[in-house]
């Protein structure tokens, strides 16, 4: 590895540090550009322009050090630069940078697909389709499926997120900002009641007996290509279904000839200490989305599934130019061995630990905590309003934004999520520190003590 690569990696201190106001005078001419060029729709939760990052800390362009507990939304789960990943990109970079797989192929992607096939749910025979993005892989799912059956619906969740494509904008619970003013959707996708426990007190046999029944009456399983959840929600608030209700749609959609898909684009590549979510419930799902956390930054997302399945579609039927890049496989291998190698999977309950057991302190003395959920680096904490009913539990979605707010003043990225945008949530990299995450959570205690004395 050359000093070029290394110097930025080495620079950054594993520390929160604040020297400017945030934003900074130099983030604020960047900002000023962008908005010149670059249109509203990409929007911008913290107008904080980086400059270096690495394992848990961004840099921005004034010197500011930021504590990630966002990790570009689960994409830099080992970590900003992690020196693995960048030494493999790098030396991919000196021999191919791109050929196109489906001209002249390259071993990057087969080890990619190889190791899919071992890391997902399943014993079976398994292929795999490498893609660029979480929504291409949806789409492509969807479409071996629809393909595989000779069916054309699918079947959704309530609070679900799945793109910004024509037919994953169709697949969202919410429609503003994803999908509004955007239409016609891709049709045939129906929605169904997902199990959310704190809201619907339902058992898992009761949620998905709840979910089944609405899709037997309103679309009928016969003409259903595909059921896609998932395991973990993401943009819907990191919900976490009940015990039993994944495996009891999974049996619904194998009794009827149903691909069951499990997006675990968020969820997936050890951020909930497994491997993928469904390991968590039991589940094998027919097919597994991967993406973010897969390649630690570069593009690079597959659709993986039974060999059946995955065998349905016609030869040119699936790929694209940039699909399965070959310095994007290269930082993936790295990845699937970085996670084993540095144990990263038990990085990921430490992370819960610490997590966990703070935001429960803060639950006892904040009762806008409504609810503390999540697996592994995937925790959340829902808001409401003060004396909010167990009926009605209202959102509070002006504390999450407050507490977002002051925590970026102070050195720390966290997100908001969930349907009413009332949810804060985790996604650390497993590189994060105990001293690291409690500095943040110190940040945002300070933060509810704010609220309170408004």
């Amino acid at each position: 590895m050359t000093d070029t690569i290394e110097a930025p990696v080495a620079a950054v201190t594993q520390e929160r540090k604040i020297v400017t106001a945030v934003p900074g005078p130099r983030s604020q001419e960047l900002h000023a550009r962008r908005l010149a060029v670059v249109p509203p729709g990409v929007g911008a939760a913290l107008p904080i322009y980086v400059a270096k990052a690495a394992g848990a800390i961004l840099v921005d362009v004034d010197g500011n050090q930021f504590i990630d507990l966002g990790a570009g939304i689960g994409v830099t789960t080992v970590g900003h630069a992690e020196e693995h990943v960048v030494a493999a990109a790098a030396a991919q970079l000196q021999d191919v940078i791109h050929t196109l797989f489906t001209v002249t192929p390259y071993e990057e992607y087969v080890r990619v697909a190889e190791l899919l096939a071992e890391k997902t749910p399943g014993d079976f025979a398994k292929r795999t389709v490498l893609v660029n993005s979480g929504a291409e892989a949806v789409e492509n799912g969807v479409k071996i499926a629809r393909k595989h059956t000779g069916r054309s619906g699918v079947a959704v969740l309530d609070h679900a997120y799945h793109g910004r494509t024509n037919l994953t904008m169709a697949m969202n619970y919410k429609a503003m900002p994803y999908g509004a003013g955007f239409g016609p959707l891709g049709g045939s996708v129906h929605r169904a009641p997902n199990s959310y426990p704190y809201h619907d007190g339902l058992s898992g046999a009761e949620a998905a007996a709840r979910t089944i029944g609405y899709l037997e009456k309103t679309v009928g399983a016969a003409d259903l290509a595909c059921l896609v959840v998932e395991p973990i929600q993401g943009e819907g608030g990191f919900v976490v279904p009940a015990e039993g209700y994944l495996p009891a749609l999974q049996e619904w959609c194998t009794e009827n000839g149903i691909v069951f898909i499990a997006d675990e684009i968020q969820s997936g590549m050890a951020r909930t200490g497994r491997w993928f979510a469904s390991e968590h419930f039991g589940l094998v799902p027919d097919m597994v989305l991967s993406a973010k956390g897969i390649a630690g930054g570069l593009p690079l997302a597959g659709v993986t599934g039974r060999a059946e399945i995955m065998d349905s579609a016609q030869p040119g039927g699936l790929g694209g130019t940039f699909g399965g890049n070959p310095v994007a496989a290269a930082a993936a291998i790295a990845v699937f061995e970085q996670i084993d190698a540095g144990n990263l999977l038990a990085e990921a309950d430490r992370i819960e630990r610490v997590l966990k057991s703070r935001l429960g302190a803060l639950q006892e003395r904040h009762e806008i905590i409504g609810d503390i959920r999540g697996i592994g680096a995937m925790v959340a904490i829902e808001l409401v309003k003060p004396g909010t009913s167990e009926t009605t539990r209202e959102p509070n979605p002006d504390a999450v934004n407050a507490l977002v707010a002051h925590a970026a003043a102070h050195g720390v990225l966290i997100l908001n999520a969930g349907t009413y945008g009332n949810v804060l949530r985790f996604l650390p990299s497993l590189a994060a520190t105990d001293a690291l995450l409690n500095d943040a959570l110190d940040v945002l205690e300070e933060g509810f003590a704010a609220l309170d004395r408004a």
